[in-house]
Order: C-alpha cells, then sequence, then structure tokens
C-alpha cells in the first residue's frame, strides 16, 4: 500500500492525528500505553513492536497497531525506520478534552 492510500484509509477509519516520522535506531523505550489506538505503515527501515511478549518485525510496505491502552514496546531496527502513523482517540477522550477546554474557556 503507498503512503497517499494508508493515509486515506486512516482517516476514513477515524484516525484524526496523522504523520510521517524519521526514527533512529533506539532499543525498547519500556512496556508502556497510549491513550489512544496507533495504526502505521514502515516506509523504510525496521520497527519492532513487543505485544503480549512476543516481538513482532515490520519492514518497509508492512502495517502494525497497537490498541488503545495495550501494554506494548517498540524498537527501531539499526537503520533507523520512517513511518506513517495515525492516532485514534476514542469517544470518551474526545469527551473529556472537549470538557476541558469548555472550562478553560
Amino acid at each position: 500500500m503507498n503512503e497517499h492510500d494508508f493515509e486515506a484509509q486512516l482517516r476514513a477509519d477515524g484516525y484524526s492525528e496523522i504523520e510521517s516520522q524519521t526514527l533512529e535506531a533506539r532499543p525498547g523505550k519500556g512496556r508502556h500505553r497510549h491513550l489512544f489506538a496507533i495504526r502505521g505503515l514502515v516506509l523504510s527501515g525496521t520497527f519492532n513492536v513487543m505485544l503480549d511478549g512476543e516481538p513482532v518485525t515490520h519492514g518497509p510496505g508492512q502495517i502494525f497497531t497497537v490498541a488503545e491502552g495495550q501494554l506494548h514496546d517498540e524498537s527501531i531496527g539499526p537503520e533507523g525506520a520512517r513511518i506513517l502513523v495515525g492516532r485514534k482517540f476514542s469517544n470518551s477522550h474526545s469527551e473529556k478534552v472537549a470538557a476541558n477546554l469548555a472550562r478553560s474557556s
């Protein structure tokens, strides 16, 4: 899948924050969670995701996903990686953000 088609699919599936990232080689960040779902397309290099203790290496053209709140770790291969990634926030998260903005106005 090419970048344009992947981005269009992200938008159609409700992913609102979409960006291209160039990542340097690095070991894992440590197990963590996000308050959003992630879907990414590897454009170059390798992007490694560990879910449920199982490492999976993703190379160019492959898609990775991490569900909202899912415990995971990620590392970047020795040549670095370039990815196109989207974040999808749940309705409850969007409602909390809107409420906080309304309170601060």
